[in-house]
């Protein structure tokens, strides 16, 4: 392996461990030549799945692309790298698990949209604006209200088949109007 800091090909590996899904060994190095350390990751090779976009055209699959959208949508939101590398993960497995060469992009923008409203609801609305390719304010506003209702009274009241109430009236008390 080649130092990353001298570029030379002379290095020892200090520790190795798997990684926390298991799908790679993280080695732990240092270079003999200038005494750096520096982490490594070894990850099986298997046959490359290429991704097929709307237009038909297709392209390597890249975990990076994954991650790059999820830390632009995330972007200035209190969300931290770790969690953005651990949805790229399950991302990932998901894909891996249930493609084998070729993957539709659309499949991989669900999965992605999917994981980013349960983290973030504003860095969802910014990936869904970009994702579904919004064209006016009407289709932002109805993914709005799509996705308030799916959590508010309307939401509730499909999970339990009952109709949802109308909010109680409030009574008027001092200082009320």
């Amino acid at each position: 392996m080649r130092c990353p800091f001298c570029k030379v090909d002379d290095d020892r590996v200090i520790d190795s461990r798997a990684s926390n899904d298991g799908f790679a060994i993280r080695r732990r190095r240092e270079c003999v030549a200038c005494n750096r350390r520096y982490t490594t990751y070894e990850r099986i090779e298997e046959s490359p799945l290429r991704v097929v976009k709307k237009d038909d055209s297709r392209e390597p699959f890249e975990r990076r692309k994954i991650l790059f959208g999820l830390m632009k949508a995330c972007e200035k939101r209190p969300i931290p790298l770790q969690a953005l590398e651990e949805v790229t993960e399950r991302i990932e497995n998901k894909v891996l698990e249930r493609y084998d060469s070729e993957v539709p992009s659309t499949y991989i923008g669900e999965l992605v949209m999917e994981e980013l409203k349960a983290i973030d609801q504003v860095a969802y609305v910014r990936y869904a604006s970009v994702y579904r390719d919004f064209q006016d304010i009407t289709e932002f506003m109805q993914e709005l209200k799509d996705m308030v209702q799916g959590r508010g009274r309307a939401g509730r009241a499909r999970a339990t088949g009952r109709p949802a109430r109308a909010p109680a009236a409030r009574k008027k008390g001092p200082g009320r109007r």
